[in-house]
């Protein structure tokens, strides 16, 4: 079967059509499904799967199956996406390389950040952002949000050819990365949850690991700031984590910044800020490959707005 698919792609002409259809496919299979897929491609369900089924009729092959058990990739689909990610990475290092001979950057970079960064004021990224626009300008960026380990993924398969991530630690022998910045994490409770009015004498460490925890999913359940928390919900985003807050049924760690216009408004209750704290550290991260010069240069950009350099 296996070679019988390699001899139909072969065969296959590629030409601008079938480019932009195996993007939607792979951007499909990024997205685990065509409904999950639809923010990312600005596309509908219906135009999702008009595209997928006029590929797969281009290929000659059933790419995937749905059904009450989800997305799935057929043997021929996975196939299909590798060899489109292999195909992405050289066309990309094609324009690149093309664009360095001509003298200038062109191409496409793709780089994945967390949430809740325009807030941050040790960071100007939106600064950063117009930086690369004027010393790239013919370079195609695209931006895309994620949690950390998609962020992680991303870099693996090739979604990504740069991120901005915290706690990378832990991953670095596969990407290489450069600290620079870290990010304040402290513990906060909404109007209507018991703590919001509980004394701050009366914050001790049992009180505070009785409470339901919203944690992260990227996090293990473990020891944070020497207290162990009663998880009882998970999010890999700051956004989620201010929803789970603001309900008044949890507890949780948010960045200073992004907390801070709510605990002003007198919607969110900094706890024990000193000794529930915690920093966060902030890489750029890309593949073990070596970089592009559009990668490095936004990468550059990224770190001369670092308003608190490490």
């Amino acid at each position: 079967m296996i070679n019988k698919v390699r001899h139909r792609v072969l065969n296959l002409s590629l030409g601008d059509a079938e480019l932009r259809l195996l993007r939607v496919f792979a951007s499909v299979v990024q997205h685990g499904g065509f409904s999950a897929a639809q923010s990312a491609l600005g596309m509908t369900q219906a135009t999702i799967s008009t595209h997928m089924r006029h590929l797969e009729e281009r290929l000659g092959l059933r790419l995937c199956s749905r059904g009450r058990s989800g997305f799935l990739l057929t043997d021929e689909g996975r196939l299909v996406y590798e060899s489109a990610l292999e195909l992405f990475g050289s066309l990309e290092k094609f324009q690149s390389r093309i664009g360095e001979a001509q003298g200038e950057l062109t191409g496409n970079l793709s780089f994945g950040t967390v949430d809740a960064m325009i807030t941050n004021r040790d960071l100007d990224l939106q600064g950063a952002l117009a930086t690369f626009h004027g010393q790239a300008p013919r370079v195609h960026l695209e931006i895309d949000v994620a949690a950390p380990q998609v962020l992680h993924q991303g870099l693996l398969n090739g979604t990504y050819q740069i991120v901005l991530m915290p706690s990378v630690g832990s991953v670095t022998p596969h990407f290489r990365s450069q600290p620079v910045f870290s990010e304040m994490q402290k513990l906060y409770c909404a109007d209507g949850h018991p703590l919001f009015v509980t004394p701050d004498a009366d914050l001790s460490d049992d009180l505070l690991e009785a409470q339901s925890f919203a944690g992260r999913t990227y996090m293990l359940n473990e020891t944070i700031c020497g207290a162990n928390f009663t998880w009882a919900a998970a999010t890999p985003h700051m956004e989620g984590t201010l929803l789970l807050l603001l309900s008044g049924a949890y507890i949780g760690f948010l960045p200073d910044h992004y907390a801070d216009e709510w605990v002003r408004n007198g919607r969110l209750r900094l706890l024990a800020p000193e000794r529930m704290t915690f920093e966060d550290m902030f890489h750029i991260a890309y593949p073990r490959n070596k970089p592009s010069r559009a990668a490095e240069t936004l990468a550059k950009a990224i770190t001369k707005s670092v308003r608190r350099p490490l």
